[in-house]
Protein backbone atom coordinates (compact mmCIF):
# COMPACT_ATOMS: atom_id res chain seq x y z
CA UNK A 1 0.00 0.00 0.00
CA UNK A 2 1.31 3.36 -0.77
CA UNK A 3 0.06 6.73 0.62
CA UNK A 4 -2.81 8.17 0.52
CA UNK A 5 -2.85 11.85 -0.61
CA UNK A 6 -5.13 13.95 1.68
CA UNK A 7 -5.44 17.72 1.64
CA UNK A 8 -4.86 18.41 4.87
CA UNK A 9 -2.08 20.41 5.88
CA UNK A 10 1.32 18.27 6.67
CA UNK A 11 -0.70 14.42 5.93
CA UNK A 12 1.42 14.00 2.86
CA UNK A 13 4.73 14.09 4.83
CA UNK A 14 6.56 10.64 4.45
CA UNK A 15 7.68 11.08 7.67
CA UNK A 16 4.78 12.58 9.81
CA UNK A 17 3.30 10.14 11.95
CA UNK A 18 -0.48 10.23 11.30
CA UNK A 19 -1.01 10.19 6.92
CA UNK A 20 -4.80 9.93 5.74
CA UNK A 21 -3.21 5.85 6.01
CA UNK A 22 -3.34 6.00 9.65
CA UNK A 23 -6.55 8.27 10.74
CA UNK A 24 -5.65 7.33 14.96
CA UNK A 25 -8.47 8.06 17.51
CA UNK A 26 -7.74 10.47 20.24
CA UNK A 27 -9.29 12.84 22.90
CA UNK A 28 -8.04 16.19 23.23
CA UNK A 29 -9.53 19.86 25.37
CA UNK A 30 -10.97 21.80 23.18
CA UNK A 31 -10.63 25.59 23.83
CA UNK A 32 -14.09 25.98 25.38
CA UNK A 33 -12.72 23.29 27.90
CA UNK A 34 -14.75 20.99 27.55
CA UNK A 35 -13.23 16.93 26.22
CA UNK A 36 -13.79 16.18 22.54
CA UNK A 37 -13.24 12.93 20.33
CA UNK A 38 -10.53 13.57 17.62
CA UNK A 39 -8.81 12.13 14.65
CA UNK A 40 -5.13 12.89 14.09
CA UNK A 41 -4.44 13.79 10.31
CA UNK A 42 -1.66 15.51 9.54
CA UNK A 43 -0.84 18.68 11.35
CA UNK A 44 -4.16 18.37 12.73
CA UNK A 45 -7.34 17.16 14.62
CA UNK A 46 -10.44 16.97 13.36
CA UNK A 47 -13.34 17.25 15.95
CA UNK A 48 -15.24 14.27 15.37
CA UNK A 49 -17.64 15.54 18.86
CA UNK A 50 -18.33 19.05 17.08
CA UNK A 51 -18.90 17.25 14.02
CA UNK A 52 -21.55 14.70 15.24
CA UNK A 53 -23.30 17.73 17.40
CA UNK A 54 -23.57 19.78 14.37
CA UNK A 55 -25.23 16.63 12.80
CA UNK A 56 -22.66 16.05 9.96
CA UNK A 57 -22.09 12.49 11.25
CA UNK A 58 -24.51 9.57 10.95
CA UNK A 59 -24.31 6.82 13.78
CA UNK A 60 -26.37 4.41 15.29
CA UNK A 61 -27.54 5.73 18.51
CA UNK A 62 -27.29 9.37 19.89
CA UNK A 63 -24.09 11.60 20.87
CA UNK A 64 -21.74 8.85 20.81
CA UNK A 65 -19.00 11.09 21.06
CA UNK A 66 -20.69 13.48 23.50
CA UNK A 67 -18.17 12.74 26.54
CA UNK A 68 -14.86 12.82 24.44
CA UNK A 69 -14.06 9.00 24.99
CA UNK A 70 -13.87 6.13 22.59
CA UNK A 71 -15.66 3.26 24.32
CA UNK A 72 -19.14 4.50 22.86
CA UNK A 73 -17.82 4.02 19.44
CA UNK A 74 -16.24 0.98 20.10
CA UNK A 75 -19.51 -0.69 21.28
CA UNK A 76 -21.03 -0.04 17.84
CA UNK A 77 -18.95 -2.91 16.33
CA UNK A 78 -17.04 -3.72 13.45
CA UNK A 79 -19.59 -3.00 10.89
CA UNK A 80 -19.68 0.77 11.89
CA UNK A 81 -15.64 0.77 12.10
CA UNK A 82 -15.07 0.33 8.62
CA UNK A 83 -18.29 2.53 7.67
CA UNK A 84 -16.68 5.49 9.57
CA UNK A 85 -13.12 4.75 8.84
CA UNK A 86 -14.33 4.96 4.81
CA UNK A 87 -16.05 8.05 5.27
CA UNK A 88 -13.15 9.60 6.68
CA UNK A 89 -10.92 8.64 4.21
CA UNK A 90 -13.35 9.77 1.66
CA UNK A 91 -14.08 12.99 3.14
CA UNK A 92 -10.32 13.83 3.93
CA UNK A 93 -8.74 12.79 0.47
CA UNK A 94 -7.39 14.88 -2.04
CA UNK A 95 -10.04 16.66 -3.93
CA UNK A 96 -12.84 15.80 -1.53
CA UNK A 97 -16.47 18.01 -2.00
CA UNK A 98 -16.43 17.80 1.98
CA UNK A 99 -13.27 19.91 2.24
CA UNK A 100 -14.62 23.19 2.64
CA UNK A 101 -17.19 22.04 4.97
CA UNK A 102 -14.80 20.26 7.35
CA UNK A 103 -12.08 23.10 7.35
CA UNK A 104 -13.83 24.62 10.49
CA UNK A 105 -13.69 21.53 12.27
CA UNK A 106 -9.60 20.75 11.88
CA UNK A 107 -7.63 22.17 15.18
CA UNK A 108 -3.97 22.15 15.15
CA UNK A 109 -2.48 18.98 16.64
CA UNK A 110 0.26 20.77 18.09
CA UNK A 111 -0.07 22.49 21.22
CA UNK A 112 -2.97 20.66 21.82
CA UNK A 113 -3.74 18.83 25.40
CA UNK A 114 -4.63 15.32 24.76
CA UNK A 115 -6.72 13.20 27.27
CA UNK A 116 -7.19 9.82 27.73
CA UNK A 117 -8.69 8.47 24.59
CA UNK A 118 -11.09 5.66 26.56
CA UNK A 119 -11.76 4.46 29.70
CA UNK A 120 -9.76 1.64 30.75
CA UNK A 121 -12.24 -1.15 31.71
CA UNK A 122 -9.97 -3.93 33.18
CA UNK A 123 -5.99 -3.78 32.57
CA UNK A 124 -3.94 -7.53 32.05
CA UNK A 125 -0.01 -7.42 31.56
CA UNK A 126 1.63 -10.27 29.81
CA UNK A 127 4.78 -11.77 29.62
CA UNK A 128 5.31 -12.48 25.95
CA UNK A 129 8.58 -11.87 24.54
CA UNK A 130 10.69 -14.51 24.94
CA UNK A 131 13.84 -12.89 24.30
CA UNK A 132 13.28 -10.87 27.69
CA UNK A 133 11.79 -13.63 29.52
CA UNK A 134 15.28 -15.52 28.90
CA UNK A 135 17.18 -12.48 29.59
CA UNK A 136 15.14 -12.06 32.70
CA UNK A 137 14.93 -15.45 33.93
CA UNK A 138 18.58 -16.26 33.26
CA UNK A 139 19.42 -13.00 35.78
CA UNK A 140 17.40 -14.83 38.73
CA UNK A 141 17.53 -18.76 37.98
CA UNK A 142 20.28 -19.61 35.39
CA UNK A 143 20.06 -20.13 32.18
CA UNK A 144 19.28 -23.31 32.16
CA UNK A 145 16.21 -22.35 34.10
CA UNK A 146 15.30 -19.43 32.33
CA UNK A 147 12.08 -20.50 31.22
CA UNK A 148 9.16 -21.67 33.67
CA UNK A 149 8.03 -25.03 32.60
CA UNK A 150 4.74 -23.27 31.55
CA UNK A 151 6.06 -20.82 28.74
CA UNK A 152 6.29 -22.41 25.55
CA UNK A 153 2.50 -23.62 26.20
CA UNK A 154 0.72 -20.36 27.70
CA UNK A 155 1.14 -16.78 27.34
CA UNK A 156 1.55 -15.84 31.16
CA UNK A 157 -0.24 -12.41 32.74
CA UNK A 158 -1.56 -10.85 35.34
CA UNK A 159 -4.32 -8.89 36.49
CA UNK A 160 -2.88 -4.91 36.73
CA UNK A 161 -4.54 -1.65 37.90
CA UNK A 162 -7.09 -0.13 35.43
CA UNK A 163 -6.98 2.47 37.78
CA UNK A 164 -3.40 3.69 36.84
CA UNK A 165 -3.31 3.92 33.43
CA UNK A 166 -2.49 7.49 32.34
CA UNK A 167 -1.82 9.16 29.11
CA UNK A 168 1.74 9.93 27.97
CA UNK A 169 3.31 13.54 29.65
CA UNK A 170 1.55 12.86 32.56
CA UNK A 171 4.24 12.99 35.26
CA UNK A 172 4.47 9.71 37.85
CA UNK A 173 5.85 9.89 41.00
CA UNK A 174 8.61 7.25 42.61
CA UNK A 175 6.36 4.49 44.15
CA UNK A 176 6.97 3.40 48.11
CA UNK A 177 6.79 -0.38 49.01
CA UNK A 178 8.61 -3.15 51.34
CA UNK A 179 12.04 -4.37 49.88
CA UNK A 180 14.58 -6.59 51.37
CA UNK A 181 18.00 -5.45 51.16
CA UNK A 182 20.59 -8.19 50.06
CA UNK A 183 22.21 -9.30 53.69
CA UNK A 184 19.40 -7.64 55.97
CA UNK A 185 16.97 -10.07 57.63
CA UNK A 186 14.21 -7.82 57.24
CA UNK A 187 12.73 -6.27 54.82
CA UNK A 188 12.69 -2.32 54.89
CA UNK A 189 9.81 0.26 53.43
CA UNK A 190 10.56 3.43 51.04
CA UNK A 191 10.70 4.56 47.58
CA UNK A 192 11.95 2.31 45.35
CA UNK A 193 15.35 2.23 44.72
CA UNK A 194 15.57 0.03 41.28
CA UNK A 195 12.65 1.52 39.30
CA UNK A 196 12.52 0.45 35.78
CA UNK A 197 10.63 0.44 32.21
CA UNK A 198 8.77 -2.35 30.30
CA UNK A 199 8.81 -1.35 26.74
CA UNK A 200 5.16 -2.59 25.32
CA UNK A 201 2.22 -2.23 23.55
CA UNK A 202 -1.34 -2.21 24.29
CA UNK A 203 -4.56 -3.81 22.70
CA UNK A 204 -7.44 -2.39 23.50
CA UNK A 205 -10.69 -4.73 23.05
CA UNK A 206 -13.48 -3.17 20.90
CA UNK A 207 -16.50 -6.38 21.44
CA UNK A 208 -16.95 -8.31 24.50
CA UNK A 209 -17.81 -11.84 24.92
CA UNK A 210 -20.09 -13.01 27.58
CA UNK A 211 -19.06 -14.95 30.37
CA UNK A 212 -18.33 -18.54 29.90
CA UNK A 213 -17.78 -18.43 26.13
CA UNK A 214 -14.15 -18.94 24.95
CA UNK A 215 -13.50 -17.26 21.68
CA UNK A 216 -10.71 -18.57 19.13
CA UNK A 217 -7.79 -17.13 17.92
CA UNK A 218 -9.07 -15.76 14.96
CA UNK A 219 -12.49 -14.61 17.14
CA UNK A 220 -10.09 -12.46 19.54
CA UNK A 221 -8.09 -11.12 16.21
CA UNK A 222 -11.23 -9.30 15.54
CA UNK A 223 -12.57 -8.49 18.64
CA UNK A 224 -9.20 -6.21 19.16
CA UNK A 225 -9.86 -1.86 18.19
CA UNK A 226 -6.41 -0.73 18.15
CA UNK A 227 -3.03 -0.28 19.77
CA UNK A 228 -0.74 2.08 21.75
CA UNK A 229 2.20 2.73 23.19
CA UNK A 230 2.39 1.01 26.38
CA UNK A 231 5.02 1.59 29.73
CA UNK A 232 4.46 -0.52 32.58
CA UNK A 233 6.66 0.98 34.69
CA UNK A 234 8.53 -1.16 37.46
CA UNK A 235 9.47 -0.76 40.90
CA UNK A 236 12.30 -4.03 40.20
CA UNK A 237 13.35 -4.00 43.93
CA UNK A 238 9.45 -3.64 45.32
CA UNK A 239 8.39 -6.60 42.81
CA UNK A 240 11.93 -8.99 43.77
CA UNK A 241 10.36 -8.99 47.26
CA UNK A 242 6.86 -9.30 46.50
CA UNK A 243 6.18 -11.11 43.54
CA UNK A 244 6.73 -14.93 45.34
CA UNK A 245 4.46 -16.78 44.81
CA UNK A 246 1.95 -14.65 43.18
CA UNK A 247 3.24 -12.25 41.07
CA UNK A 248 3.86 -8.50 40.58
CA UNK A 249 1.55 -6.49 42.45
CA UNK A 250 1.98 -3.30 44.06
CA UNK A 251 5.52 -3.04 41.69
CA UNK A 252 3.24 -2.58 38.93
CA UNK A 253 -0.20 -0.88 40.19
CA UNK A 254 1.56 2.85 40.86
CA UNK A 255 1.00 3.38 37.04
CA UNK A 256 1.11 2.76 33.51
CA UNK A 257 1.84 5.07 30.41
CA UNK A 258 0.15 4.78 27.48
CA UNK A 259 0.44 6.72 24.06
CA UNK A 260 -2.57 8.87 23.10
CA UNK A 261 -3.49 8.11 20.21
CA UNK A 262 -5.37 4.85 19.36
CA UNK A 263 -3.83 3.39 16.02
CA UNK A 264 -6.66 1.05 15.06
CA UNK A 265 -6.31 -3.05 13.66
CA UNK A 266 -7.66 -1.67 10.15
CA UNK A 267 -4.58 0.88 9.57
CA UNK A 268 -1.92 -1.82 10.63
CA UNK A 269 -3.79 -4.58 8.61
CA UNK A 270 -0.98 -3.80 5.78
CA UNK A 271 2.20 -4.68 8.43
CA UNK A 272 1.00 -8.03 9.53
CA UNK A 273 3.71 -11.21 10.28
CA UNK A 274 4.02 -14.08 11.95
CA UNK A 275 4.75 -15.06 15.16
CA UNK A 276 8.10 -17.43 15.06
CA UNK A 277 8.23 -20.98 14.63
CA UNK A 278 7.18 -23.16 17.23
CA UNK A 279 9.92 -25.44 18.61
CA UNK A 280 6.94 -26.55 21.21
CA UNK A 281 3.70 -26.73 19.08
CA UNK A 282 0.44 -24.74 20.83
CA UNK A 283 -2.63 -26.72 21.78
CA UNK A 284 -5.11 -25.91 19.20
CA UNK A 285 -6.74 -23.22 20.84
CA UNK A 286 -4.15 -20.98 20.41
CA UNK A 287 -2.83 -21.33 17.06
CA UNK A 288 -2.92 -18.98 14.82
CA UNK A 289 -4.43 -19.58 11.58
CA UNK A 290 -2.79 -16.36 9.70
CA UNK A 291 -0.70 -13.79 10.30
CA UNK A 292 -1.58 -11.66 13.51
CA UNK A 293 1.56 -9.73 14.52
CA UNK A 294 2.56 -6.34 13.37
CA UNK A 295 5.66 -5.03 11.63
CA UNK A 296 6.17 -2.15 13.87
CA UNK A 297 9.57 -0.44 14.71
CA UNK A 298 9.74 0.60 18.67
CA UNK A 299 12.27 2.90 20.45
CA UNK A 300 12.90 3.90 24.11
CA UNK A 301 15.03 7.56 24.79
CA UNK A 302 15.94 8.12 27.98
CA UNK A 303 16.65 11.88 29.29
CA UNK A 304 18.44 13.29 32.23
CA UNK A 305 16.91 16.32 33.96
CA UNK A 306 18.43 19.06 31.90
CA UNK A 307 20.42 17.02 29.58
CA UNK A 308 19.52 15.57 26.16
CA UNK A 309 17.59 12.49 25.02
CA UNK A 310 19.66 9.46 24.19
CA UNK A 311 18.18 6.56 22.67
CA UNK A 312 18.77 3.62 24.98
CA UNK A 313 17.02 0.60 22.77
CA UNK A 314 15.66 -0.19 19.42
CA UNK A 315 13.44 -3.64 18.79
CA UNK A 316 10.27 -4.65 17.02
CA UNK A 317 6.90 -5.97 17.40
CA UNK A 318 7.49 -8.82 15.61
CA UNK A 319 9.88 -10.22 17.53
CA UNK A 320 7.01 -11.30 20.31
CA UNK A 321 6.89 -15.09 20.90
CA UNK A 322 3.08 -14.01 21.16
CA UNK A 323 0.20 -12.49 19.74
CA UNK A 324 -2.09 -10.01 20.90
CA UNK A 325 -4.59 -12.40 19.66
CA UNK A 326 -3.48 -15.17 21.38
CA UNK A 327 -3.09 -13.42 24.13
CA UNK A 328 -6.92 -12.70 24.29
CA UNK A 329 -8.13 -16.19 23.43
CA UNK A 330 -6.36 -17.01 26.30
CA UNK A 331 -7.51 -15.11 28.44
CA UNK A 332 -11.24 -15.77 27.34
CA UNK A 333 -10.75 -19.62 27.73
CA UNK A 334 -11.56 -19.97 30.88
CA UNK A 335 -14.62 -18.39 30.51
CA UNK A 336 -13.40 -14.98 31.48
CA UNK A 337 -15.75 -11.91 29.99
CA UNK A 338 -13.76 -9.17 28.54
CA UNK A 339 -14.86 -5.95 28.42
CA UNK A 340 -15.14 -3.08 25.71
CA UNK A 341 -12.48 -1.05 27.00
CA UNK A 342 -10.07 -3.85 28.74
CA UNK A 343 -6.45 -2.67 27.88
CA UNK A 344 -3.85 -5.69 26.90
CA UNK A 345 -0.19 -5.10 27.87
CA UNK A 346 2.30 -7.26 25.26
CA UNK A 347 4.88 -7.55 27.95
CA UNK A 348 7.86 -5.92 27.54
CA UNK A 349 9.22 -6.48 23.72
CA UNK A 350 13.41 -7.35 23.54
CA UNK A 351 15.47 -8.39 20.89
CA UNK A 352 18.72 -10.53 20.92
CA UNK A 353 21.29 -7.94 21.48
CA UNK A 354 21.59 -5.51 24.67
CA UNK A 355 20.87 -2.26 22.09
CA UNK A 356 17.52 -4.10 21.78
CA UNK A 357 16.39 -4.74 25.16
CA UNK A 358 12.93 -3.56 26.37
CA UNK A 359 13.68 -2.58 30.24
CA UNK A 360 16.80 -1.09 31.75
CA UNK A 361 16.73 -4.51 34.20
CA UNK A 362 18.13 -5.85 30.76
CA UNK A 363 19.93 -3.16 29.19
CA UNK A 364 22.26 -3.11 32.17
CA UNK A 365 22.23 -6.57 32.99
CA UNK A 366 20.53 -5.68 36.53
CA UNK A 367 23.05 -2.99 37.57
CA UNK A 368 25.91 -4.32 36.29
CA UNK A 369 26.70 -2.67 33.33
CA UNK A 370 25.88 1.25 33.79
CA UNK A 371 24.58 2.87 30.92
CA UNK A 372 26.46 7.04 29.80
CA UNK A 373 23.83 9.84 29.24
CA UNK A 374 25.78 12.72 28.85
CA UNK A 375 28.08 13.51 31.60
CA UNK A 376 25.96 10.82 34.41
CA UNK A 377 25.55 7.36 34.30
CA UNK A 378 22.44 5.25 35.05
CA UNK A 379 21.82 1.55 36.13
CA UNK A 380 17.87 2.41 37.08
CA UNK A 381 15.87 5.38 36.78
CA UNK A 382 16.48 8.43 38.98
CA UNK A 383 14.29 11.64 40.15
CA UNK A 384 14.00 13.83 37.15
CA UNK A 385 14.50 11.75 34.17
CA UNK A 386 12.26 11.25 31.75
CA UNK A 387 11.72 8.18 29.41
CA UNK A 388 9.89 8.15 25.83
CA UNK A 389 8.70 5.13 24.14
CA UNK A 390 8.28 5.91 20.27
CA UNK A 391 6.85 3.74 17.82
CA UNK A 392 5.86 3.45 13.56
CA UNK A 393 5.32 0.84 11.46
CA UNK A 394 6.98 1.93 8.39
CA UNK A 395 4.88 2.13 4.83
CA UNK A 396 5.67 2.92 1.40
CA UNK A 397 6.24 6.81 1.46
CA UNK A 398 4.16 6.84 4.55
CA UNK A 399 4.08 6.18 8.52
CA UNK A 400 1.48 4.69 10.68
CA UNK A 401 2.56 6.55 13.79
CA UNK A 402 1.24 6.35 17.30
CA UNK A 403 2.72 9.41 19.11
CA UNK A 404 4.91 9.78 21.84
CA UNK A 405 4.24 7.79 25.07
CA UNK A 406 6.77 9.98 27.91
CA UNK A 407 6.57 10.40 31.34
CA UNK A 408 8.87 11.89 34.01
CA UNK A 409 9.83 10.91 37.84
CA UNK A 410 8.65 12.48 40.05
CA UNK A 411 10.27 11.98 43.95
CA UNK A 412 7.94 9.47 46.10
CA UNK A 413 5.20 11.14 48.15
CA UNK A 414 5.33 10.72 51.86
CA UNK A 415 2.36 9.61 53.96
CA UNK A 416 0.46 12.72 55.03
CA UNK A 417 -0.06 12.67 58.81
Amino acid sequence: MSLIESWVPGANDPDGPFPLNNLPYGSFVSAQGDLRCGVAIGDCILDVSELEADGLLELPGVLIFVDGLWNDFMELGPDVWVDFRAFLTAALSAGSAMQPELESYLVPRHGARLAMPFAVSEFTDFYASRNHATNVGTMFRGAENALPPNWLHIPIGYNGRASTVVVSGTDIHRPLGQRKPAGEDMPVFGPSRRLDIELEMGAIVGTPNRMGQPVTVAQADAMIFGYVLLNDWSARDIQAWEYQPLGPFQAKAFATSISPWIVTAAALEPFRTNTPQRETPLLPHLRETAPMLYDIDLSVTMQTEGGQPQVISRTNYATMYYSAAQQLAHHASSGCAMNVGDLLGSGTISGTTPDSFGSLLEVTWGGQNPITLGDETRTFIEDGDTLTLHGHAQGDGFRIGFGDCTGTILPAVEFDG
